[in-house]
């Protein structure tokens, strides 16, 4: 096993130089003096001006090799989600057999309206490693390069988020090493002796039986298992219980089986979409996803603070590792969540924490989009907790 070494630090003080010092000095302590092979920074905007330099401040003062982070609406640290307030939260691997490659993407359109990118991550991705990726949603379509990846590197993991708290372009920031932007995207490759398993929780669970898409245009079901997809719905909607039809009739959501070749499938093979709407002349049902198809498998499915905090504990339990071993944990929920979703504060970062029975290293954001894959290729979610555990790799 190889020797890695994980630590975090948050600061919640509203004086940037004193949280870089109050936070820098725990991330020494838990990384017990050694250099960070890559320190992850998530901040919220209350540092204002001082968030320009501010990677190439933490890159010196920790003497990290690469630096990574994003402005976020909420933050998270620890055991904690910070849903007001200044925050300030630093996490970190070291150990000589880590590798960590950056690399920035930018998107443009060329002549005939096609975007075209600047940047794709190291040719090493193609045999193994994983991406952390993170972006400004106002500039930077992140499901075409998710699809650009997916041509180029093909079943390879992308896990990270869309930064967050700025009201339109240019109020987000990114950081690359020294370098602060606010346009694109940053990432890292994450490789070597370090091994990352994406868990990705949408947060609902199905109900009733799975349906083959017999006909469909463009991003509306006409007919499921050669049925009106609006009467599957409502035969559907009449067979759960009241529990369920009241979710269902309030908020309505499709799973797409992503892997064809499946017969059988759980909570985890579905991209979960929204339902936006049904047409009452024709029966159609309106899908936020333009790329469905016939043959298809769908399945209608519920979400609520139940079902998400279910999901989020089924998933995580299906990664089950030795807890005894060095463990961190970065985590890209959507600012839907939190207090807005839940009744307790600190949701999902608690069930992270105990999933592993203990205390370990952790930080995120809330974000305005998550990333992360499901049935071995990468999607940009909503309401979704997105989950990278990260571990030595075996040997």
């Amino acid at each position: 096993m190889a020797d890695l070494r994980f630590a975090s630090a948050l600061s919640t003080l509203a004086d940037t130089a004193a949280a870089e010092e109050e936070a820098l000095g725990v991330l020494r302590e838990g990384l017990d003096g050694a250099d960070p092979a890559l320190l992850v920074v998530f901040v919220t905007h209350h540092h204002g001006a001082a968030l320009e330099g501010l990677g190439r401040r933490l890159m010196r003062a920790s003497n990290a090799r690469r630096v990574l982070g994003c402005t976020g609406e909420t933050v998270i640290g620890g055991t904690r989600e910070v849903e007001e307030g200044p925050a300030l939260s630093l996490w970190a691997v070291a150990g000589d057999g880590v590798r960590v490659e950056p690399f920035r993407v930018g998107a443009r359109a060329d002549e005939e309206g096609e975007i075209q990118f600047s940047g794709m991550p190291p040719a090493d991705f193609a045999t193994g490693g994983t991406l952390l990726l993170l972006a400004d949603p106002f500039s930077f379509p992140m499901t075409p390069y998710l699809e650009a990846l997916q041509e180029r590197f093909p079943g390879r993991p992308v896990i990270g988020g869309m930064a967050s708290g700025g009201q339109g372009p240019g109020q987000n920031v990114l950081i690359s090493d020294g370098e602060s932007q606010t346009w694109g995207a940053v990432g890292v490759w994450l490789g070597g002796d370090l091994e990352v398993t994406p868990v990705v929780s949408q947060g609902c669970r199905p109900v009733e039986d799975p349906w083959v898409i017999t006909k469909i245009e463009d991003h509306v079901i006409r007919k499921l298992g050669g049925k009106t997809a609006a009467h599957v719905l409502q035969r559907t909607f009449q067979a759960l219980s009241p529990r369920d039809a009241a979710l269902i009739q309030r908020a309505p959501f499709l799973g797409v089986a992503v892997d064809a070749t499946k017969s059988q499938f759980e909570r985890g093979d579905f991209l979960v979409r929204g339902i936006l709407g049904i047409e009452k002349r024709e029966g159609g049902i309106a899908v936020a996803d333009s790329s469905l198809r016939a043959g298809q498998t769908v399945q209608f499915m519920v979400r609520d603070a139940e079902s998400a905090s279910e999901d989020l504990d089924h998933l995580l339990e299906a990664h089950a590792g030795d807890a005894s071993e060095p463990v961190g944990a970065l985590l890209f929920s959507c600012n839907g969540r939190g207090r807005r979703m839940f009744s307790v504060e600190d949701h999902d970062v608690s069930r992270v924490q105990a999933h592993f029975g203990r205390e370990v290293p952790a930080a995120g954001f809330f974000a305005m989009g998550e990333i992360g894959p499901v049935g071995g290729r990468n999607f940009q979610h909503g309401f979704t907790a997105s989950v990278a555990i990260l571990r030595a790799k075996p040997r």
